[in-house]
């Protein structure tokens, strides 16, 4: 014999208008928005299995949802519950530490810290430093400063180059190319086979 429906779940004016505003804002995160919808759908008298086929969602995250607004209301569905789970194995200290040095240090015989190079000096999971700094948007193998040169004909080939764009040759046409880092020409162009 099957379950009666459940009875519809009552909300007042107040409330509803309060619930279809939180739909109409962009904002509005869609889990919440699927709570609404579910929170709506039981104040229209809609069963659960029909809510959930519908939402397509289950049948207990229906129930979910429903009983919270009900014991708690709108508050209830706006915020989520701490989840069980593993407690927290980094202290606020810790967390201060590596971003301190992943700032202020680099490790020897290298430019800049790598996950694995900070979470080995600092005894934590590599998955630890990826969060910390996310977190804190932290990038060490950006570098924001300008690198000088080593070649120590850098001076006079730059002068060779801007004398060029200040004084171009008569009838001559001038055109410039990026050197791209990351890209590796194979073979010879086809003016210069021969």
């Amino acid at each position: 014999m099957p379950l009666p429906a459940a009875a519809p779940l009552p909300l007042s004016t107040s409330e509803r208008r309060a619930l279809l505003d939180l739909i109409r804002h962009r904002s509005t995160p869609q889990s919440i928005v699927l709570r609404v919808q579910i929170v709506l759908g039981a104040g229209d008298g809609v069963a659960n299995r029909q809510l959930a086929r519908t939402l397509q969602t289950s049948v207990p995250t229906v129930l979910l949802w429903r009983s919270r607004y009900q014991a708690e209301g709108l508050a209830g569905i706006l915020q989520d519950r701490p989840r069980p789970g593993r407690p927290k194995q980094i202290s606020a200290e810790e967390e201060a530490a590596i971003v301190e040095a992943t700032i202020q240090s680099k490790p020897k015989d290298a430019t800049h810290w790598s996950v694995r190079t900070m979470a080995r000096a600092q005894g934590v999971s590599k998955a630890s430093i990826q969060r910390i700094w996310h977190k804190y948007r932290l990038q060490p193998h950006r570098v924001e400063s300008f690198k000088f040169s080593t070649d120590p004909a850098f001076v006079a080939k730059v002068r060779d180059v801007v004398g060029l764009y200040l004084h171009p040759p008569d009838k001559a046409f001038l055109l410039s190319v990026d050197e791209k880092s990351q890209i590796v020409r194979r073979d010879k162009p086809a003016w210069n086979r021969g």
